[in-house]
């Protein structure tokens, strides 16, 4: 990576004016070499000779031909609902800034889930505004513009173009995206002198946050979080799309892994980690979430990102892993393998157990549906398997009403699912986990039993064992399908499937 400060780059997307430190030198500029007095009002080492040739010599790039992004009509219709919803009102939606991860480096941005929602775009420091007007709002996408190559910010700042890539232009934006765009550098002023009711979306950007600071309230700004959060609930045809995209590509990141198997044995569950990330970077944006590859008793982990522990022939591999779109929709998949190919006896039956019990809880998924009754159909058969094999004492009722199968099934069956992994997370109670099921709703399914290998209650076989199945439901018109059916669920059928890919 080039180093911004020697070749004195500025952090700042908005002015080339000069870096924080007055005696950084310039790009290829050489110590000993007398520069001439500058007149340029650049930076110190940049004559007035480089400065007039980086103005000049360049082609024209603007792009004449684009074309509106897949889901244009998608994100103009979440738009006109959101518009409808709050009449009158200024609607403030950031994309966030990028966030330090270390000294002068970032992480790789990630576009607020609400503003990529309703936009499409995925730039940082992009803000989308609903300024009322008498029949509606009048919509505006703001975003920083291409670079300047009269002031040189093209190639001296941190953020210029020949540092981190062309941007569009905002007539090519207006073109993408079916929003008018403007100079988000002009924004901040804007809304601090607007008048009238204002809602933002809170913890993205700063900034915006800032200039509106007395013109908000937590509490109107809440309702406008858990609106959006809402409105993803139901998914639209592009969605179910994007979705179902996400999933196969986790099916053939599944496939990797288990050819890759042996290598892991040699090396680490990072072996396991790194080979499912470059089918996710290959054929995604990124992986959805920290992809969990616990071999042996990590699997009893629920979140076991790490990764770096052993991968032993003999043992269980729980894979929880998805792949995430170019359109930031991701699947949620898991899958619990036997490392050598073959499940010894009582892995089996703690397999076929919790499989038994997904296949209640996909069951129970359909329209008109509680939301919670998958979650109840897999509980119930599973805390029948506990009380079966002598680990607790029944009836499976009394079991139930004390929760005691939670020891070892530990958390809920799942969860909505889309551009989030944990999807839709702002919507009230009501709505979401109190609510029904309806046609469009995508949701994991994903009963576990995890016993932990200090686990004293249990026999010493079962010690150091989790398994966990995970599959994305659709739910349909007449029932629910399985997006994710392309990976094989039944023990035997998991077996082949392995046998298939390493034979």
């Amino acid at each position: 990576m080039a180093d911004e400060l020697t070749s004195a780059a500025s952090d700042s997307a908005a002015t080339a004016a000069g870096p924080e430190n007055p005696e950084a030198e310039a790009a290829g500029a050489e110590e000993e070499a007398p520069i001439k007095q500058r007149k340029n009002g650049l930076y110190p080492g940049v004559s007035d000779e480089l400065a007039e040739s980086m103005k000049s010599g360049w082609a024209d790039t603007e792009l004449h031909d684009l074309r509106p992004i897949a889901q244009a009509a998608e994100t103009a219709a979440r738009r006109a609902a959101l518009s409808a919803r709050f009449p009158g009102e200024r609607l403030v939606i950031p994309a966030g800034n990028l966030k330090t991860r270390s000294n002068d480096t970032e992480y790789a941005f990630r576009a607020s889930v609400e503003y990529a929602y309703l936009t499409g775009n995925q730039t940082e420091d992009g803000v989308l505004v609903f300024e009322p007007v008498a029949d509606g709002h009048k919509e505006t996408i703001y975003l920083l513009p291409r670079s300047d190559r009269e002031n040189g910010e093209f190639w001296l700042s941190g953020q210029g173009e020949l540092w981190v890539g062309r941007r569009h232009s905002l007539t090519e934006s207006e073109k993408l995206y079916g929003v008018p765009a403007g100079d988000v550098r002009e924004l901040a002023e804007k809304l601090r002198e607007a008048t009238g009711p204002v809602r933002v979306v809170r913890g993205y950007d700063a900034g915006i946050e800032t200039a509106l600071t007395d013109k908000v309230t937590a509490e109107r700004d809440e309702e406008l979080r858990v609106y959006l959060s809402e409105a993803r609930l139901v998914k639209d045809a592009f969605e179910i799309g994007e979705l179902q995209k996400a999933v196969d590509s986790t099916v053939r990141g599944f496939e990797d892994v288990v050819r890759v198997l042996d290598k892991a044995e040699a090396t680490s569950e990072r072996y396991i980690e790194g080979t499912f990330f470059l089918r996710a970077r290959v054929e995604g944006n990124d992986i959805g979430y920290g992809s969990i590859c616990a071999a042996g008793p990590h699997a009893t982990t629920l979140h076991w990102v790490r990764n770096d522990g052993p991968v032993r022939s003999g043992d269980l591999l729980l894979l929880d892993a998805g792949v995430e779109t170019h359109t930031y929709y991701t699947a949620d998949v898991t899958r619990t393998l036997p490392i050598s190919g073959t499940y010894t006896e009582i892995q089996k039956k703690i397999y076929d157990a919790v499989y038994e019990a997904q296949e209640a809880g996909i069951a129970a998924v359909r329209p008109g549906a509680k939301y919670r009754d998958f979650h109840d159909a897999a509980q119930r058969v599973l805390a029948e398997k506990i009380v079966e094999w002598g680990l607790v004492e029944g009836p499976v009722e009394r079991v139930l009403e004390l929760g005691l199968q939670r020891r070892w099934t530990l958390h809920g069956t799942g969860h909505m699912l889309g551009m989030d992994v944990h999807d839709c997370a702002a919507a009230r109670t009501e709505s979401y986990v109190n609510g029904t099921l309806e046609p469009g709703m995508v949701l994991t399914v994903e009963p576990g039993l995890y016993f932990q290998a200090d686990d004293l209650t249990v026999p010493e076989e079962y010690r150091g064992i989790g398994v966990r199945i995970e599959d994305d439901i659709l739910v349909t018109e007449d029932g629910n399908r399985n997006l994710s059916a392309g990976l094989p669920r039944r023990s035997a059928e998991v077996e082949a499937w392995m046998a298939s890919l390493t034979g």
